[in-house]
């Protein structure tokens, strides 16, 4: 049996611009006077980890914050935006669960961010996604090193019982997609609209629709 791993959460529902906003809310709420711009915040996209994101920020400024409470009221406004906006899958997503689905492919959603923010986003895509549909979600209470290490990935792969040459994974930015291929999966680049200009040639390829029967055919 092969197995198809979804990334981050943005390989189900675009939500980048919303990861911004919230960024930005939760400045707001802890009275820093900061704005992330779209051109900021894609600069920062290289790198994974939003509360590092938060820590180099401030020390290149000489402020002092404590970036993991900041981070957690990101968290907040994050999923409290997920469920007030209007979240739709991204293009090919559900023909491509559903595939999987119907040929018994298991399917993994492997992502280090909290089990929050996975639980907000599955709740916005009723009924198109939902987390009955997946055979396993890792977060980052799964492991101890977030992406770009592969931990996530080999985490997915023994609990799934499956070897990595029969995995295929889908990741949304540079990060993912060395964690999985580190992992020795090969990844499918999905680009976000804010990681489109990634650097994704170690990706098998990359594509901004995902067709259900490449996606198959390469986990075979």
């Amino acid at each position: 049996m092969s197995t198809i791993l979804f990334g981050s959460i943005s390989t189900l529902a675009d939500t980048s611009e919303l990861q911004r906003r919230a960024f930005n809310d939760a400045f707001a709420a802890y009275g820093l006077d900061w704005h992330w711009s779209r051109d900021d915040y894609v600069a920062m996209l290289s790198s994974n980890g939003g509360a590092q994101r938060i820590a180099d920020y401030a020390s290149s400024r000489g402020d002092d914050v404590d970036a993991a409470a900041v981070h957690a009221k990101k968290s907040e406004i994050f999923q409290h935006l997920l469920g007030s906006s209007s979240v739709a899958p991204r293009p090919g997503v559900v023909e491509t669960v559903g595939e999987a689905r119907r040929t018994d492919r298991k399917l993994g959603f492997v992502t280090t961010t909290s089990q929050g923010n996975i639980d907000a986003l599955l709740a916005a895509l009723k009924p198109h996604i939902s987390a009955e549909m997946f055979d396993l979600i890792v977060s980052k209470d799964s492991v101890s090193r977030p992406k770009p290490n592969p931990d996530a990935y080999e985490y997915a792969l023994a609990q799934l019982g499956e070897e990595a040459s029969a995995a295929v994974a889908i990741e949304d930015n540079v990060g993912g997609v060395q964690a999985a291929t580190a992992a020795g999966v090969t990844c499918i680049a999905f680009p976000n609209q804010n990681t489109s200009g990634g650097d994704f040639s170690a990706a098998k390829e990359t594509v901004d629709n995902l067709e259900a029967a490449r996606v198959l055919g390469l986990s075979s």
